[in-house]
């Protein structure tokens, strides 16, 4: 209620408005017609026009009983636009500030807009970035705002310190973090910029560096970038904490679920007593109990690792409690990242559907089984909570890679100067997942068209049908004095046994020409001369279970096919082949590969032709040419090919020490076998089944321009008529 002095306010008038009406200005005010003016709402009405951000100035005052708001409002942005930008596109800016054409020009949310910009280029490496914004006055109130950019280089590492640290030195724990200092050889690089979300992640990567090597107690007690006062590089400091060193003590597993036997899952436990402690081991042995445990039938189980530390002894105990965990259903599943890839064709390879009972081990199977199809650089799999306790939801997010490859081989021999062969296929049509090739091989051996076609999921079942169109002429003069003619078609269909193993059955006609051969050639040449016609139905088995298909560390596959010619067609023969791959963890990023593989042909009292014979050598056996190990005419030199093979190999595949990203690794091999035609003992032919050996090293550098793989073999063990090949090259190009 107001005093008896009070003033009544009679109208209330508003000046300077342009745009915005005198009711919109009146209702954002306190103060109406026929109140009684009040200095504390008079400031309240202040306050709330400038917060609408509508004006620019407000002045109130009184002119007897009436009240004049006087406003000077705020300019509308005509257009906004970046100047002197290139790393960071126009697009990627203006999806980064809010203020946009027609929105209320004002000083702090250009401020904001500002701010947001050098985020972005922050975030991109570039600290010395600089923005100033220019305003362009228009007519009718209007403005155009330019962000002037200067963007300066990318913000590099000077150097990375650590203090603190006494069992590794700081080369060894530079090589841990994905921090990089600037070189200028890594100009593939992009590690060796600033990013403080790297940052974070070196910490950790430091902590699981010495969590694997003992040090439980280990943890980074800051970690500080300083600026160089030119603004192009940084200095990394870690200061750390190592503690001591921990070795495994007492390991054990408990549980009360009836069907698990805690002795017959000692065999999954990775930290074993007496061994220096590894955290990862911990990690890894919960994961394997995890999967055994589903494979007894409990979807879910909560498995605890209970840590007793003795800091004394310095050991640690461990205890793998097995308890049965709260039921768990998926909710939903999402996929991001695929801009070309159809969500269908990653869907599909999950062995889990919403509203199924959640299970890691079937989840880690669908992860394997995305990646399996080689069209994903990465594949992310993480799991957030969903609108009730017993639910989840498991994100997929991929990162799609090329899935075209134009490739192309070269080889270098002792007889041969150079072999190459071109070929071009998309394993992702139309995103698919459809596999098409149009091949055009040329080289001093081969010619070839071919174009193939192969629909994974024919008929929306799993039913892997394809075909085949081929014509292929082989020029085998230089080893064997003879050159072939294929022509024909393969039709084929497969469908999966179980989760692991699946078959295809194919359908091939092709007519086969043999000829080019001089008159002074072989006579088991020359009497194979000619044209046949040959129809064969065949089928492959093959069992697959490895960690990873693409990049497996662990596991077993086994691969068994037969052909049967005779249906219909001049040739008969039955030709089986076979094999087996067995791949083991030899260390960190260090991997053991054992392979067997052998094949033999049967003619069913027929003569088994040349071209259907085995020719190995080349990619299939290190250290020989094609051909150039196997039966072979004494006096023409020719290379008949063999009846059976056998090949053993070897291998250790390990990293170089270079960056990870460089996708650089070397391996060390051994080849053993022999190509062998048991009844061709006869006058002239210089035949033997004992084994060959070789022994070899050789690099694979996954490039940006294409897988590039560079071997050099020296046979250790070999006939004196066996053609030998020290030096060979491949690279392909992806696109």
């Amino acid at each position: 209620m107001g005093t008896a002095d009070a003033q009544t306010i009679s109208a209330i008038e508003v000046t300077g408005n342009q745009r915005i009406e005198a009711d919109t200005v009146r209702s954002y005010m306190v103060l109406k017609p026929g109140s009684e003016l009040d200095a504390a709402k008079t400031d309240q009405s202040l306050k709330t026009l400038f917060s609408t951000g509508l004006f620019a100035d407000v002045t109130i005052r009184r002119e007897g009983d009436r009240l004049v708001v006087n406003v000077v409002e705020n300019p509308i942005i005509n257009q906004v636009s970046f100047e002197g930008n290139s790393a960071i596109k126009d697009e990627a800016l203006d999806g980064e500030v809010r203020l946009k054409p027609r929105i209320v020009y004002t000083r702090a949310r250009v401020q904001d807009d500002l701010k947001r910009i050098i985020e972005v280029y922050r975030r991109s490496g570039r600290f010395a970035a600089t923005v100033e914004p220019k305003v362009i006055q228009l007519p009718q109130n209007r403005v155009d705002l330019v962000f002037e950019i200067k963007e300066g280089s990318v913000t590099g590492i000077r150097q990375i310190y650590f203090i603190g640290n006494r069992r590794f030195s700081d080369s060894r724990l530079r090589s841990e973090v994905s921090t990089q200092v600037s070189r200028w050889w890594n100009i593939l690089a992009s590690r060796d910029n600033y990013d403080p979300d790297r940052l974070v992640f070196d910490r950790e990567q430091l902590r699981r560096f010495y969590l694997s090597r003992g040090y439980a107690d280990f943890r980074v007690v800051s970690a500080v970038a300083e600026l160089t006062r030119d603004r192009e590089e940084f200095f990394i400091t870690f200061v750390v904490d190592e503690g001591p060193q921990y070795e495994f003590g007492t390991v054990d597993i408990k549980t009360e679920l009836e069907k698990i036997d805690p002795e017959l899952l000692r065999d999954k436990i990775k930290s074993r007593s007496g061994e220096m402690y590894n955290a990862k081991m911990i990690d890894d042995t919960v994961e394997d109990l995890t999967y055994a445990a589903g494979e007894y039938g409990y979807a879910f189980v909560d498995i605890r690792p209970k840590i007793n530390r003795q800091k004394d002894e310095r050991k640690i105990d461990i205890i793998y409690q097995i308890n049965e965990g709260p039921r768990v259903y998926v909710e939903k599943i999402n996929i991001e990242g695929n801009v070309r890839t159809l969500d269908r064709v990653i869907r599909r390879e999950f062995r889990i559907v919403e509203g199924d009972a959640f299970n890691t081990a079937k989840l880690n199977r669908s992860r394997s089984r995305i990646r399996g199809l080689n069209f994903f650089a990465d594949v992310e799999i993480t799991q957030t909570p969903g609108e009730t306790p017993d639910r989840t939801i498991i994100n997929v997010e991929v990162k799609e890679k090329s899935t075209g490859q134009l490739s192309f081989g070269v080889g270098f021999s002792s007889t041969e100067s150079v072999i190459a062969d071109v070929s071009i296929a998309e394993r992702n049509l139309l995103g698919k997942g459809q596999f098409l090739r149009a091949s055009a091989q040329a080289s001093s051996l081969t010619q070839q068209l071919e174009l193939s076609f192969s629909e994974p999921y024919f008929l929306n079942r799993q039913l892997a049908a394809g075909f085949d169109l081929f014509r292929v002429r082989n020029d085998f003069t230089d080893f064997a004095s003879f050159d072939t003619e294929q022509t024909g078609f393969t039709l084929s269909i497969g469908a999966p046994l179980s989760e692991y193993a699946g078959a295809r059955l194919r359908y091939s006609l092709r007519q086969d020409k043999i000829g080019g051969a001089p008159s002074n050639a072989s006579p088991f040449i020359l009497a194979a001369l000619g044209s046949d016609v040959t129809s064969l139905i065949g089928y492959r088995y093959t069992y697959q279970d490895v960690d990873d298909q693409l990049d497996p560390h662990r596991g077993f596959t086994f691969t068994f096919l037969q052909d049967f010619a005779g249906v219909g067609g001049d040739v008969t023969y039955v030709r089986t082949e076979g094999e087996a791959q067995y791949f083991y963890p030899l260390g960190e990023e260090v991997v053991g590969n054992l392979a067997i593989r052998s094949g033999y042909i049967d003619g069913l009292n027929q003569l088994v032709r040349l071209n259907d014979r085995f020719f190995k050598g080349g990619r299939s056996f290190r250290g020989f040419e094609t051909a150039g190990l196997g039966p072979r005419d004494q006096f023409t030199d020719d290379a008949l090919g063999g009846r059976l093979y056998y090949i053993g190999t070897a291998q250790v595949t390990f990293p170089l020490g270079l960056p990870e990203e460089f996708g650089i690794l070397g391996n060390l091999f051994t080849d053993a076998g022999a190509v062998a035609t048991p009844v061709d003992k006869g006058f002239g032919v210089l035949n033997s089944n004992s084994p060959r050996v070789t022994v070899g090293v050789g690099v694979a550098w996954d490039s940006p321009f294409g897988p590039i793989r560079l071997d050099l073999a020296k046979p250790i063990v070999k006939e004196d008529f066996d053609q030998t090949e020290s030096f060979r090259f491949d690279v392909g190009t992806r696109f």
